[in-house]
């Protein structure tokens, strides 16, 4: 019997979950076992899953969870150092070289337990079976906008905050935007066709923004790419990888630029891979931009919790793409979870 163990989001402001209650009922009647942690941010009630048929557990309790249980979260683990013994489902951000990466790799080889990126479940073709993309670049291209509007007000941008919902932030972005009395900004998006792009591109033009849409085909040439610096907001939505050329080179935070705000929604600023050179770590809620240059301001956005700030859309979204994956964990060394666990053990062995 799959006993799936949903744990509690230990990070701050992080009130998404990978599986609804009506999943887990599906689940339950597929004969798994599903246990779900308590929580007091999460935003679907730990009541629904009682009355889905899940057992309770106290928050935080997943270490002691039986060995045959796989315990499947969102974001990071505490960095606590501690072995890991269990099989995890997550969002590990452990393979493209980063120091947190490396360290989680290293607790999974201390306690024999296995990762199975989220990230990296992917079909035959190598396209993700699941992702929070689309709501990641919405809320990117926001936290945007109120950057751009913070410049033109002579500041820079405040606190950030989950919205309830996707309309009540777009009718405060809208009130924003509209206070500051210039026009609206010219946008460019890289990565226009993805999930994260459409978002992206989706939210500005509802703001009456004007968007470049950029993908594959025009970065071909491997830059540089002075159309970017020619528009006052670039939002980047693309996953870099070891081919992908600089967007934003060093040398970008020098006058002569339209570009007074960047919008890193794919965040991986320790990356090795990363394609906007002028910042060296994510933002946060309460920081939501890193001002890199002054005159003119340019300030880059780099927040990596993103779909957090709409977590009832993002959460139903992403839960709802993933839970025929989910349904296939009884033949965990199989397809999409068996190219996850074969990505883990080439990385493993690196180390």
């Amino acid at each position: 019997m799959v006993h799936l163990w949903v744990r509690a989001e230990s990070r701050a402001n992080e009130r998404r979950v990978g599986i609804t209650p009506a999943g887990a009922r599906e689940l339950i009647a597929q004969g798994f076992r599903v246990t779900v942690e308590e929580s007091p941010h999460r935003i679907l009630p730990i009541a629904d899953y009682a009355a889905a048929g899940a057992e309770i557990a106290p928050q935080g309790s997943w270490p002691d969870a039986p060995a045959e249980a796989i315990i499947f979260g969102l974001k990071e683990l505490p960095e606590d150092g501690t072995p890991l013994t269990h099989r995890h489902i997550m969002f590990g951000h452990a393979y493209k070289g980063q120091p947190a990466g490396l360290a989680l790799l290293r607790r999974f080889r201390d306690g024999g337990g296995a990762l199975y990126d989220l990230e990296y479940l992917t079909d035959e073709n190598g396209r993700r079976l699941a992702a929070f993309g689309y709501w990641a670049g919405f809320a990117g291209a926001a936290v945007s906008l109120k950057a751009w509007a913070a410049q033109r007000r002579g500041g820079i941008c405040g606190p950030v905050r989950g919205w309830p919902s996707q309309e009540a932030m777009r009718d405060e972005l809208r009130a924003e935007l509209d206070a500051t009395g210039a026009p609206r900004p010219q946008a460019i998006v890289i990565g226009a066709l993805g999930r994260v792009g459409s978002g992206a591109s989706d939210l500005l033009t509802a703001m009456g923004v004007r968007v470049t849409k950029w993908d594959m085909a025009e970065t071909a040439s491997g830059g540089p790419f002075p159309e970017i610096l020619a528009h006052e907001l670039f939002v980047n939505c693309i996953l870099a990888g070891p081919q992908t050329p600089a967007f934003v080179p060093p040398e970008a935070v020098d006058p002569g630029r339209l570009l007074t705000v960047i919008g890193d929604v794919a965040c991986d600023p320790s990356s090795d891979f990363n394609p906007v050179k002028v910042y060296d770590r994510a933002t946060d809620w309460a920081q939501p931009v890193i001002r890199v240059a002054d005159h003119p301001p340019l300030d880059v956005m780099a927040i990596d919790n993103l779909p957090s700030l709409l977590p009832r859309e993002s959460a139903l979204d992403y839960a709802g793409q993933l839970l025929p994956v989910l349904k296939d964990l009884d033949r965990i060394d199989a397809e999409a979870w068996g190219r996850a666990r074969s990505i883990f053990r080439d990385h493993l062995s690196a180390l």
